[in-house]
Formats: structure tokens, C-alpha cells, sequence
């Protein structure tokens, strides 16, 4: 049986506190941008002084503190070509 996919959802606390779910990954982190890659696609998060508190892919979650400034989504196959381009 295959595995369902994971629904995910983001919750945002005053611009300083996110917690997303569904996450199946975290490619790529910094103080500036964090991606996490979620069902269909990823989730680009910028900001200032971001910091992962909590990360559980077992659990499909991520937390995250510092000022959030803006929430970005992409397709899987442009996820993959950011992934590319960064490594």
C-alpha cells in the first residue's frame, strides 16, 4: 500500500512564530530563507533571523522563529531546479 500523501498546513503567530506541517523535507536553510518541501511542491520562507526550533520529518513538522516576511510556494519541478542551482 502506498503511502497517502501528506496534507500540510502553515500557521503563522504574529509574524515571528511558524509552524508548518506535511513537511517531508528541508533542503536548504539560512538566517535569510528556509525551504521545506511539502506534497506537490515546497514552501520558501523568507525573513530576518530565522531559526528552525523544531524539525520532525517523522512527524512532518517544522517550527520556526525570527521575523517572517514572506511565504512562497513552488512547484516540484521548480523546487527541483532551486535544488540544482544550490548545490
Amino acid at each position: 500500500m502506498a503511502d497517502q500523501p501528506k496534507p500540510h498546513t502553515l500557521t503563522l503567530e504574529e509574524r515571528s512564530r511558524l509552524t508548518v506541517t506535511g513537511v517531508t523535507d528541508v533542503p536548504s536553510f539560512c538566517e535569510e530563507t528556509i525551504t521545506a518541501e511539502v506534497e506537490g511542491g515546497a514552501v520558501t520562507i523568507a525573513g530576518e533571523g530565522l531559526h528552525i526550533s523544531r524539525l520532525s520529518l517523522s512527524e512532518g513538522v517544522l517550527s520556526v522563529e525570527g521575523r517572517v516576511t514572506a511565504l512562497e510556494y513552488s512547484d516540484r519541478g521548480r523546487a527541483g531546479l532551486w535544488r540544482r542551482l544550490w548545490k
